[in-house]
């Protein structure tokens, strides 16, 4: 019977990795359709999008949109002005741009297949993750590639439930669909651990609570510091146009049909404001973890340290986008370094230093 069940789950091991390739191979297919929508997503509609949204050229650009008054029988009827955005107090007051298709069909179809595809790989690379599983017998959580399989799962999954949601985050997926390739490449081809059982300390619910969150806490920080950089890139665009400088052909090109800086700092602010109650609930289950695997809430561990420094980091950030005098782009390079942070917490830490969170399973 145990050899029966070994032969089971070496069987489902296989299946979790042919599945994590074959989701790597949709992800492939969904980032060439994303950019095939940015190429449809001509600059002469995103200028034409963006000169109406504006209500005149580049000279009229800031200036708040006209209202307009059209006929209807007899009645006046007053369309409601185009809303824009302020990411503080004495900065420019941006309309959004038409999104990666740039208001165009072919671009608008393009941008739907890719996140069809997207969905799909979604799905593949979440069974490949309850296969492995079902083949450990226990959370897939015990080793770095466990977690890196995991964490693109959730960060795609946070991305979809925003679609679902109804807000406007299509342009982010150009960038999650090539960093998640990244991730699975990375997990694949150095990070990959044949299927084993955890070491003693690990053998706990708490596993399910402390290491859930956690990955969850990194996949919604993944998709707040990508915002973070875009309006960095953003910001410095529209800076450039209010000064009366023209960017290139192709800066022009794609920072047109991005949300403006105003909406990415508040999208960025947003999400990791939404999820740093969490971040501090992961480090409590984890201290109390600790205390019934070892018998001591905190001991500096390499792990402990960089958790709290990712915490403090996200703190300060929070802060900082609090104060007027820190509002905008030094709050977003704070934003960055947090994250920053929680990478080399991941990373560095599970690879370089040692502790008794050394389950990098290399």
């Amino acid at each position: 019977m145990t050899l029966l069940a070994a032969a089971a789950n070496e069987s489902l091991a296989e299946i979790s990795n042919k599945l994590i390739y074959a989701s790597m191979a949709v992800y492939t297919l969904a980032f060439f359709a994303h950019i095939t929508e940015w190429v449809f997503g001509s600059r002469s509609k995103v200028g034409r999008t963006a000169a109406a949204l504006t209500g005149g050229g580049a000279g009229a650009r800031g200036s708040a949109p006209a209202v307009q008054v059209r006929g209807q029988g007899g009645t006046a009827v007053l369309d409601k002005p185009t809303v824009v955005t302020r990411s503080a107090a004495g900065t420019r007051d941006v309309p959004d741009g038409p999104g990666a298709a740039g208001g165009t069909e072919k671009g608008d179809l393009y941008g739907r297949i890719a996140i069809s595809l997207t969905v799909l790989a979604f799905l593949v690379e979440a069974a490949g993750v309850v296969a492995r599983a079902l083949s450990v017998e226990r959370a897939p959580w015990g080793n770095m590639y466990e977690f890196s399989i995991t964490f693109s799962t959730v960060a795609v999954g946070a991305y979809l439930a925003l679609l679902a949601l109804g807000k406007n985050v299509r342009w982010l997926g150009l960038i999650l669909v090539t960093t998640v390739l990244l991730d699975l490449g990375i997990a694949v081809t150095w990070l990959y651990t044949e299927s084993d059982q955890l070491v003693p300390a690990l053998h706990s619910y708490w596993l399910w609570i402390h290491v859930s969150t956690a990955i969850f806490c990194g996949a919604v920080f993944y998709i707040g510091a990508a915002g973070a950089v875009l309006y960095l890139f953003r910001d410095s665009y529209e800076a450039k146009l209010a000064s009366g400088g023209k960017p290139g052909r192709f800066a022009t090109s794609v920072m047109e049909r991005l949300p403006s800086a105003g909406s990415l700092d508040k999208f960025s602010y947003r999400i990791n404001a939404a999820v740093f109650p969490l971040w501090t609930f992961t480090i409590i289950a984890g201290a109390i973890w600790a205390g019934d695997a070892w018998g001591r809430y905190w001991g500096w561990d390499p792990k402990e340290v960089w958790s709290f420094v990712t915490w403090v980091a996200y703190a300060c950030y929070l802060h900082a986008r609090a104060t007027a005098g820190w509002k905008g782009r030094k709050a977003a390079y704070l934003a960055l370094f947090a994250f920053a942070c929680w990478i080399w917490n991941y990373y560095g830490v599970n690879i370089l230093l040692s502790g008794k969170h050394s389950y990098a399973g290399l």
